[in-house]
């Protein structure tokens, strides 16, 4: 049975599609990760953000953005800290940072930057949401199992109703993203496709990509 999104007090929130995370010609890619699988990402989100503007739902994106000198950087700096700090990955002011064209960010849509992987942490994104009378968040962009699933695992613990579009995001490794969706579904919000935004929200959804392949990973077994 499809799973039911509404549209009133909704918002898409669309996590770190910047240049970056990509290209392998820039930081990211030149430290050695190989970004590529993460492009499965592009052609649902697309999809998802065309629902959404036809629907009349409103569009936030974010951006992972380091401040000048990489200051907020972080104590935790995860994989390959030290290339990235000396390439200034992700820092202001740089191309890669930039939300990818396909996206057509328009001018009047709000764009959240951060630091962290949760769009919440350190920004002005709660207080937005509240401003417009959001309750009920749409979840897509990269990756599953860093900044979409921090930032759901956030809205699930601040009771908003959490979607995260199963098709419209991606992760480095087919079993990170496995696993990070099915933790999301477990405890903080729903895994849905774009299927069920096309239900719902009575907005053709084409997608001319292919989204994450699946693996032959058994989930977890419940405990009770």
């Amino acid at each position: 049975m499809n799973t039911l999104i509404p549209t009133e007090n909704t918002a898409v929130i669309v996590v770190d599609m910047q240049r970056a995370f990509f290209d392998d010609d820039d930081s990211l890619g030149r430290s050695g990760i190989d970004v590529s699988p993460l492009r499965h990402a592009i052609p649902g989100t697309v999809a998802l953000v065309n629902a959404a503007r036809a629907a009349g739902v409103p569009v936030i994106f974010t951006r992972y953005v380091y401040m000048p000198g990489m200051v907020d950087f972080g104590v935790t700096h995860g994989a390959r800290a030290a290339d990235r700090m000396a390439a200034n990955s992700l820092g202001y002011g740089t191309d890669e940072i930039a939300l990818i064209p396909e996206l057509g960010v328009r001018p009047d849509e709000i764009v959240i930057d951060k630091s962290r992987p949760s769009a919440f942490y350190g920004t002005r994104l709660e207080p937005v949401l509240t401003g417009l009378g959001i309750r009920n968040i749409v979840l897509c962009g990269v990756t599953t199992n860093i900044c979409v699933e921090s930032t759901a695992r956030d809205a699930g613990q601040r009771d908003y109703s959490t979607y995260v579009v199963r098709d419209a995001v991606a992760e480095f490794t087919p079993e990170r993203n496995h696993f990070a969706l099915f933790g999301i579904g477990w405890s903080f919000g729903d895994v849905v496709d774009l299927a069920d935004v096309e239900t719902s929200w009575g907005q053709p959804v084409s997608s001319a990509g292919t989204p994450q392949p699946t693996v032959a990973v058994p989930m977890p077994l419940a405990s009770v």
